[in-house]
């Protein structure tokens, strides 16, 4: 599309006033994390609501909690895998059902698959694209049609969008094409007024590492390294990340960098292209190293205390 009216600019509209108060938020990944707490800010700023999410019970009970503190909005929610793609297909009709046209539409669902190519099957990676790819550039298809001037498309990368790391491939491919779908979308969309944010968080303490999944190939000692670094990296409170997000998409930011430790892998990637991936490579190598010495520690102390109770 080659926009010829560039009567508004979405960067500038966005600084006007609150975009979300008395429109309609569509958020998916809505029941823990992340996706939670974006729900909870944008009913505080008067946003009605389109709940998304796989995990019913969850799900219902962040709906309950948020339309018994906010009476006056509509907030629906929807159990949706984005993994079935049939479903992915019918939540747009079900949600525009109950509400008429989508303000801001935030694609926050992600999942985490750990392992190298050669460990993660082709199964393993095409439903980690389903959910992380697929379904919402089929999200943004499907509501776009209901969005006017004025309103925002939010896609969540991750700074595994910015560096690639090794054992990530899979993670990596979803986000790097997240972001270069939102850096499209955006010049597609300016001429209609409508924003697009490509939003790439760092360690936010969220239940990604408890949820992902681990290749068929990978080791139990590797699962266990890569969580452990995982964990320690996972630091930033969700209702911080989400007042991030939501800053920077009221001002009509092009991307978003949530947390320190983006920032400065960001800044790393700039100045040294692959050098974030590297420094990250280098930390899991160190890991691995501790791991294994202890492991024979542990062998060793085993062994004298086995020789010691001997006769």
């Amino acid at each position: 599309m080659i926009c010829t009216d560039r009567k508004q600019d979405p960067a500038r509209a966005a600084t006007r006033g609150d975009p979300f108060a008395g429109g309609t938020a569509v958020v998916t990944g809505a029941a823990s994390g992340i996706g939670e707490q974006l729900s909870v800010q944008l009913a505080r700023r008067a946003s009605n609501l389109a709940l998304i999410d796989r995990k019913a019970e969850e799900l219902a009970a962040v709906a309950a909690r948020l339309r018994a503190e906010h009476p006056q909005l509509r907030i629906t929610h929807h159990v949706v895998d984005l993994a079935d793609r049939d479903q992915v297909a019918r939540v747009g009709e079900d949600v525009l059902a109950e509400h008429d046209t989508v303000t801001v539409l935030l694609n926050n669902a992600g999942v985490g698959l750990a392992g190298r190519l050669d460990q993660v099957s082709a199964e393993e990676t095409d439903w980690l694209l389903q959910i992380n790819l697929h379904a919402p550039i089929a999200l943004v298809r499907a509501f776009l049609p209901a969005m006017h001037s004025g309103a925002r498309v939010v896609l969540v990368s991750s700074i595994f969008g910015i560096i690639a790391p090794p054992g990530q491939t899979a993670y990596c491919t979803a986000k790097f094409g997240l972001r270069g779908f939102g850096m499209s979308l955006r010049h597609e969309l300016a001429c209609r007024g409508i924003g697009v944010t490509v939003v790439y968080p760092g360690g936010v303490r969220t239940r990604i590492a408890d949820d992902a999944r681990v290749g068929a190939g990978v080791s139990e000692a590797e699962d266990e390294i890569g969580r452990t670094l995982l964990d320690k990296g996972l630091r930033m409170d969700p209702a911080d990340a989400a007042r991030i997000i939501l800053r920077g998409v009221q001002r009509g930011r092009a991307r978003v960098l949530v947390g320190a430790s983006a920032v400065a892998l960001d800044l790393l990637e700039r100045a040294v292209p692959t050098g974030g991936g590297a420094v990250l490579s280098a930390l899991y190598e160190r890991a691995v190293s501790r791991h294994v010495r202890a492991a024979a520690n542990q062998a060793r102390t085993a062994q004298h205390q086995g020789a010691a109770g001997r006769p």
